[in-house]
């Protein structure tokens, strides 16, 4: 199925793995935001784990692929994640969730990379969430301060 992706770290417009792997290559980018879920700092990207309780919400940017590139653009995420369907030491999980697009609110099914089940359960018991849900925002802070 060719969804669209929503990218909310290294590979948002602007960020290192955006121009790597995305620029030039799509279709469209538009923000949009992850109801939900909750970001993690991890180790110069973010985490987006789910939320039990619905409470919390990631912005990041939606990203259609031409159909042309749609197989390769797939398996170049797939390997930049590390995702590998079943495997059980994924750190991401690719699946398919609801997102909306900021601009006028519609709901769009899309392709999102969320932690895996362990390195969940680890962030949720030890992990730094990144406050407001936004890594862009939460990662220059941070630089800025160091």
């Amino acid at each position: 199925m060719s969804l669209p992706f929503f990218v909310y770290g290294t590979l948002r417009p602007g960020e290192p793995n955006h121009a790597l792997l995305l620029h030039g290559r799509t279709h469209s980018e538009e923000p949009g935001r992850l109801p939900g879920a909750v970001l993690y700092d991890g180790p110069g990207y973010p985490y987006a784990v789910e939320v039990p309780d619905g409470d919390g919400v990631i912005t990041g940017d939606l990203v259609t692929v031409p159909p042309r590139a749609y197989a390769e653009l797939l398996a170049a995420l797939d390997a930049l994640e590390e995702y590998i369907p079943g495997d059980p030491r994924n750190l991401y999980e690719r699946v398919e969730r609801e997102v909306t697009r900021t601009a006028d609110g519609t709901p769009v099914r899309a392709w999102v990379y969320l932690a895996a089940p362990r390195v969940a359960a680890r962030l949720r018991a030890r992990g730094t969430v990144i406050e407001g849900g936004d890594w862009r925002r939460g990662h220059r802070t941070r630089t800025a301060q160091q």
